[in-house]
């Protein structure tokens, strides 16, 4: 069985950073593309960031670009999400998903294309 298990949330100020984690258990992760996404209240959920787990290829929002980084460890089988510079706007739940790339060593935006999902960890950013 699939488990993305996210942590790292909290409450910070403005300005201030914040690291997430995905572990990942019950996939092989060479054909996998790992994604974060947030849902900000009210709002519907949109794409924050996603790495190819063999490539090492990374995409990201442009709210979050020079802001945000990707990473991963292949043996710790983790995701990372550094969010440096934090901002109101990014107030939300965090989700990271994993979705099959057999063949393709570019990471996906599209939700649609995500099969797994965390629960979502929480991050306040207050002004």
């Amino acid at each position: 069985q699939v488990e993305l298990l996210e942590s790292g949330g909290g409450l910070v100020q403005a300005g201030d950073s914040l690291r997430l984690y995905c572990a990942v258990s019950g996939r092989t992760l060479r054909d996998v593309c790992m994604g974060w996404f947030r849902q900000a209240p009210g709002k519907e959920r949109e794409f924050v960031a996603a790495i190819s787990w063999s490539s090492g290829i990374t995409v990201y929002a442009d709210s979050v670009k020079g802001r945000f980084t990707i990473s991963k460890d292949n043996v710790k089988n983790t995701m990372y999400l550094q969010m440096n510079s934090l901002k109101p706007e990014d107030t939300g739940v965090y989700y990271c998903a994993s979705a099959v790339r057999s063949g393709v060593f570019l990471p996906t935006s599209k939700q649609d294309e995500y099969d797994y999902w965390g629960q979502g960890t929480q991050v306040t950013v207050s002004s």
